[in-house]
């Protein structure tokens, strides 16, 4: 048996082009291909660390069954598939890969606002049924004027915020967590209360992360508050939009479209949505590129290496329940 730290890349992926060369002079890699954490406690109870993509759930019930367990880093920006708190206490720490695809998920962000407004899917659809109707495109608002609104103005949120400005869309962020002044950086608006910032958004376009603070952001009632014949388009996580109340709002005309990567349910469950005429839809596929691909999982192997050398990680996501942490962490920002 080895006496070198254990990683393992617990789902989705299961070649090495981009972890061995970068993570195999510290650590023995394993690639296990798991769909749910009970795998993983039969069969590596005894690993370091874990690269985690999205096909698995790391809950209270199987982190403690991980005595030796110091970090997990989760590929990707989203990190609610792994218990914070229940690892902080253990001093697990997990990190994430904030910054990889940015410029990917605001071009997919961006193209996906064009399509809907510009009526895309209802023209192609109908050429390839066999027709040339140009009066489907009847409706369609210019773009130059019309006002973007972006929920969450973190990195992808600004790069989406800069392309909105480009297309000379008047642009208004909401985002109570960057700072007073964050908006005369970006050169956009900023609304300071939620319920200001609904009925300005002619388009509105989401970019945060799941809490229990924006699950359900929009549902029923703050649905209505958009004005009528707003277009909604959601490349951050599902849940932050209720997607039966979005049907609702689609079918009342209230909402004109929506594009959606990403839904309540992954796959998509939801048969109302798969078939509604005025939604796009793409499957969890904003963030890749080929470059942003690989510069997620390079940079997962790099934070993890930080971690089995005692070098400080440098996206800790949660250290507000870190208790012992087994890692070294970055110092604490003033």
């Amino acid at each position: 048996m080895s006496s070198r730290p254990k990683v393992v890349v617990t789902d989705y992926i299961t070649e090495p082009a981009s972890e061995a060369p970068i993570i195999a002079p510290h650590a023995d890699l394993v690639f296990a291909n798991a769909l749910h954490e009970d795998e993983l406690v039969a069969k590596h109870s005894d690993a370091e660390a874990f690269i985690v993509f999205h096909d698995i759930q790391l809950t209270a019930a199987s982190l403690p069954k991980f005595p030796k367990l110091r970090g997990i880093v989760r590929c990707g920006v989203g990190f609610d598939n792994v218990d914070l708190e229940a690892a902080g206490k253990l001093g697990i720490i997990v990190c994430n890969i904030p910054d990889y695809g940015t410029e990917d998920v605001a071009d997919h962000s961006l193209m996906m606002m064009l399509a809907i407004t510009r009526r895309l899917k209802s023209m192609d659809d109908a050429i390839r049924q066999g027709g040339w109707d140009a009066t489907l495109i009847y409706g369609a608002p210019r773009m130059r004027g019309l006002t973007l609104g972006v929920l969450g103005a973190g990195r992808i949120g600004s790069a989406m915020a800069l392309r909105g400005k480009a297309l000379g869309m008047r642009v208004v962020i909401y985002d109570p967590y960057q700072p007073p002044g964050y908006e005369k950086a970006l050169g956009v608006e900023r609304a300071y209360e939620f319920d200001e910032f609904l009925p300005q958004c002619q388009v509105i376009s989401l970019h945060t992360p799941l809490t229990k603070e924006t699950r359900h952001i929009l549902n029923a009632k703050t649905l209505t508050n958009l004005p009528k014949g707003a277009y909604v388009v959601n490349t951050a996580r599902g849940p932050c939009i209720d997607n039966e109340a979005l049907v609702v709002a689609l079918d009342s005309g209230h909402i004109t479209a929506a594009a959606l990567d990403v839904v309540e349910r992954e796959p998509l469950d939801n048969e109302k949505l798969r078939h509604h005429p005025r939604v796009l839809l793409t499957p969890h596929a904003a963030f890749y590129s080929v470059e942003s691909f690989i510069e997620m999982r390079t940079k997962s192997g790099h934070e993890i290496v930080r971690l089995l050398t005692n070098k400080p990680v440098r996206n800790p996501v949660n250290r507000r329940w870190l208790v012992n942490p087994k890692g070294v962490l970055p110092p604490v920002k003033e």
